[in-house]
Order: C-alpha cells, then structure tokens, then sequence
C-alpha cells in the first residue's frame, strides 16, 4: 500500500507482540475500551496505512473472524472498498489527510453465506498521546433492512401497477446506461435496438367495456410481449434480456441492448405481431387486437435517448399510416422528406414577409389562332436552403397550415399588378388576361371577394383580365358561403375557371348551375394524344364528348400538358378553344412575356 506519512506495514507490525495485540493501540483506547469492545457497530481502529490495530466483536462476527486475528489485516479488503474505484480514491483521500470523513454502501458476504448490505465510515480519531500516531475508526452499520425498503419502494415507484412491468422512468434510465456503456463494453455489439408499440383502437376497449376490461387487456399483453421477449433473447447468441416496459397508456416498447442487426428487431416485431393476432379472452369476453410498431436499430455511439425515441415516435406514425397492424423500419430518406416538409411549412409564413416567393408565367393560346390570349401565374419559392420550388412541394403544405391565405393574396395582388403593367406597357395590342390559381381554403378563411375587389381598385386592372382557377373537387357540390362568392366574383366580371377537370367530380350538370366560364381538361387527357401513328380512340372520344359538353353549356375548354403539335392539331379538330403547355412555352419570367404581344 502506498505509504502516507512514513509508516509502513513493517513498522507497523514491529509494533505488535508475540499475541498479535498491538500495546500501543490497546493502550491508548483507555477508557473507550469497554464501549468498542462491548458495543453492537462493528468498528475497527486503523493506521494511516490502512491496516486494522484493533477490531471490535462486532466487527469480527460480521468478517466470520475472531477480532484478535484481524490485527495488521488489510481494512479495504475486509469492506470490499477497493472495487469500486471512485470509493476507493476517496478512501485513499481520507488515509492521507486530504478529507476529513468517506460514508459508502457497500455490499458484503456474511459468513453464513447470505449478502449484507452495510453502510462504511471512515474518519480520523485524535493521534494516540503517548506516540502521536495518527488513527482512523473504520464503522460498519448493517442497513439490510433499510435498504430492502428502498429497493421496495423503488420498484413501485419504477414499476407500473397495472401490468407490473417497468413504466416510463425506468424505461429512460435503463436507455441512457445502455447508450452510456454500449461503446465502452468490448464484449458487445456497440448497437441498441427499439420496438416502439401501441395497440390499435385500444381506446374503443375502454370506451365499451370500461377501464376494469382494459386493464386486464393490457396486463394480458404485457405478458405476451414479456414471452416474446424471453423467446427472442433464447434464439439470440446476444447477452442479457430485452427489456420490456409500459410507457403510458397502451404504448408498449422493447429494448434490446446490443442488438444483431434490423433482422433482430423484425423477427421481434413480428413476434409481437403474431402474438398479439390470437384473441384475448377476458372475464367472459373475448377480444382482438393489433399494434403498429416502430423498429429502430442503429448503433449506439452518437445516438441519444431523445433522437432514439424521436425516430421510434416518428416510425410508429408511419406504421399507422401505413394501415395499422404492421411494423415499419425507420427509414433515413423517409425522415429526411418529413423534416424537410416541417421545415418549409415553419417557414412559410415568414417567407412571404421575406420576399422569396416570385411568380412566372405560363402562356394560354388559342388554338385556332396560334396567338396568346392570357397567361397563368405560377408561384415559386427561392428557398435560400433547398433552392427554387415549384408549387407542388409547398402547395398542400401551405393549405395544410393555413399559410395559403396570406401566401395567395400575395399572388393574386402580384398579378394583377403586373397584368396592369402590361396592359399600360403595349395599349395598341391585344391584352393579356392574367389566371391566378385559388385555393378553396383562400374562399372559406378569408373574405376572397374583398380581397379581389381590393385588388382590382388598387391596381386598376378591369374585372375581365383576371380569371380565377379552382379545382374541380373545390367547385363540384359548393354551396352556401362558396357558391355566393363565386357568384359575387363572376357577377364582378372576373372569369371563373375550373382547373385539372376531369378528375374529381366531372358533374357536368352541376356545370349549369355554377358561376363558371372556363373548364381547363387535366394533362392526363391529353397524354393520349401524344403519337399520331398509335392514337387511342378512346381518349379522343372522351375529350371531344367533354368538349361539346361544355360548349352546350357556354363554356370554353382549354387543355393542360400541350407538348407537340400533332397534340394540338387533334385538339383544335375536336373543338379544344385554348392550349396550355410546352410546346408553346415554359413558365418564364414577366420580362419575358412581353414578346407575347408581338
């Protein structure tokens, strides 16, 4: 042992007489003799070295040791305080005057071969008269009783009552000490895995049957995942158990400490698939449930509680999206697509007051002509992260949240103006009508006839150059608040088109009663009409009775996705009024549609 102050074991020995006993120390307990020997704390009295000068009855009943023969015994083997290197630093600190006191639990072996848990102090007594030898008392209490309260109180408290296995708590403590050693621990595979559960329409079950049938369906499969967790951890070659716990309510997960691979946690999760697919029978009633899992395997180092559970979570919902009663794997390109939608629709508002929305335009030409009668406004996103958008990745989105409202008047007010500019830029051609998509959200959360009215005042562009596009499934069955603003923009003069037609409602009749003088043929359509050599007649069939349809009806038709110009040669023979499309421009710029007036 390394010495402290000069005193070594040989020193300390050449103290002791023929018996063992050491004078010296026997000496200087003086009057306190009678109370250390007499007393019920097992106590021994140590040199600076560690090593024992007297022992007590007490204690020598707890090490199964006659007190006379501990003499010049080593004390930190006797109390196992070498095990565990943090106790055994502060032990040292006390032995070499640098502390003044250590307390510690400690876990020993009674001679009668059962475990006692004990508590150990070690502090310094006043240095022997006669010598000057500094002394420490070395206490050991038996707190077996009290610790087995803890522990007791412990596992209620970590424990959920109604299923009995390991609630949410514990669950998170076991998490972070598998992260915290699986990349330390030679003998494992480095990497965790996580079955994140919850039991489809378990809430019906409550609703129905109450909360007492409930309970018991939760404790029944609790048992189930318990045995489909046993059985994993028999087929695997891996170590230690999975552990299973009860997170909340009808959510379930399974842990599996250095885990194989994905093929590990699927086997485990159809497991529990298949388990949980045999009925229930319960005080007379016999039920059937399902879960949606989420299956996460990933190795340990640089993964936390939090970023596991977020991908479990995150997982489970795709399961349930999914159909319910299946697993899913975390996929990494699916959460990137799905962070990705969260953040463009945090931001969405923001960037309107940013200014990173701009609009091109898409020309709209007569087919019988060849000459452009207006142009659509298609909105785009300068995303300073993910570049230009075009409306299909933020659309949905912005209806999603609501952001459309505000994202739409700002199209609809930027077109108008430019509309306007136009039509003052080239008075002596004819003028471009300017359509500008609407989404239904935009009819119902604001006062869309204000707005357009507004708009149309502010910017002077007459009612008839502006023309305002739907979709079908928005128009088809308006009533109430809907079909009066429409009826109030059309009695305005603004044009009312119904875009991508054809696939929703295709109610032709409702036609007749609605507000509307342009319906714009969905590209699908037209993709029929792409080779002149192998027409489907069909599809002609289709588009030139919706054609004639219209015109019945007084409206004109103008097809989407125009690219070639046999397409527009067949679809100016059967009536089509207007084309859309490539083959006569992309969406460009507004500088760039003044060649359109030429």
């Amino acid at each position: 042992m390394t010495e402290c102050n000069g005193t070594t074991k040989e020193s300390a020995d050449a103290r002791h007489t023929p018996t063992g006993r050491c004078d010296d120390s026997a000496a200087s307990l003086g009057d306190y003799r009678a109370a250390f020997h007499a007393g019920r704390l097992a106590m021994a009295v140590l040199n600076r070295d560690g090593l024992v000068l007297a022992a007590n009855p007490a204690f020598g009943e707890l090490v199964g040791t006659d007190p006379d023969q501990l003499v010049a015994a080593t004390a930190a083997d006797l109390t196992d305080l070498g095990a565990d290197p943090r106790v055994w630093t502060a032990y040292r600190e006390v032995l070499c005057g640098r502390s003044k006191r250590l307390r510690c639990t400690r876990r020993l072996k009674h001679p009668e071969g059962h475990s006692v848990w004990v508590e150990v102090t070690v502090e310094p007594l006043t240095p022997e008269p006669l010598s000057g030898e500094e002394r420490m008392l070395l206490s050991v209490a038996d707190i077996s009783d009290r610790h087995d309260l803890l522990a007791r109180l412990r596992h209620l408290q970590m424990h959920d009552p109604v299923t009995r296995l390991p609630n949410r708590a514990l669950f998170f403590e076991r998490l972070a000490t598998a992260l915290e050693t699986a990349s330390f621990e030679p003998a494992g595979t480095g990497r965790i895995g996580l079955c994140y559960l919850d039991l489809d329409g378990f809430k019906a079950v409550n609703d129905t049957l109450g909360h007492r049938v409930g309970d018991r369906l939760l404790s029944a499969v609790a048992q189930r995942l318990t045995r489909c967790a046993q059985s994993a951890v028999e087929r695997a070659t891996g170590r230690g158990e999975h552990l299973v716990a009860r997170l909340g309510g009808d959510e379930f997960a399974l842990l599996v400490e250095d885990s194989t691979g994905t093929d590990q946690l699927a086997e485990l999760a159809q497991c529990v698939l298949d388990a949980l697919e045999r009925p229930f029978d319960l005080a007379g009633q016999r039920l059937s449930v399902s879960a949606s899992i989420g299956v996460v395997e990933r190795a340990a180092t640089g993964t936390t509680a939090t970023g596991l559970m977020q991908a479990a979570d995150t997982t489970l919902y795709w399961a349930k999206e999914d159909g319910k009663a299946r697993w899913t794997l975390f996929d990494p390109e699916r959460n990137a697509h799905r962070m990705t939608r969260q953040a463009l629709s945090s931001t969405l508002r923001p960037a309107v007051d940013r200014g990173e929305f701009t609009l091109e335009y898409q020309p709209l030409v007569g087919l019988g002509d060849g000459r452009a009668q207006g142009v659509e406004a298609l909105v785009r996103w300068r995303h300073p992260q993910f570049g230009t958008l075009s409306p299909n990745r933020f659309i949905a989105l912005a209806e999603e949240n609501g952001a459309i409202v505000e994202l739409g008047r700002w199209v609809l007010e930027r077109a108008c103006h430019q509309a306007r500019a136009w039509q003052l830029a080239h008075p002596g051609g004819q003028p471009l009508f300017v359509s500008v998509n609407v989404a239904v959200r935009q009819v119902w959360d604001s006062d869309l006839v204000a707005d357009v009215a507004g708009i149309l005042a502010e910017t002077g562009l007459p009612p008839e150059l502006l023309q305002l596009e739907l979709t079908e499934s928005a128009v088809m069955g308006s009533a109430g608040r809907p079909l009066q603003a429409l009826q109030a923009l059309s009695d305005m003069g603004v044009r009312i088109a119904i875009d991508d037609f054809g696939t929703g409602y295709s109610n032709l009749a409702y036609l007749s009663r609605l507000p509307v003088s342009v319906l714009k043929l969905d590209g699908s359509f037209v993709h029929g009409f792409r080779s002149q050599e192998h027409p489907n007649p069909a599809d002609e069939m289709i588009v030139e009775a919706l054609v004639a349809l219209a015109h019945r009806l007084g409206l004109t038709v103008t097809a989407e996705c125009v690219e070639s110009a046999e397409q527009a040669e067949r679809l100016r023979r059967i009536g089509c009024d207007t084309g859309q499309g490539w083959l006569y421009s992309r969406p460009v710029a507004p500088e760039r549609v003044a060649a359109l007036f030429i």
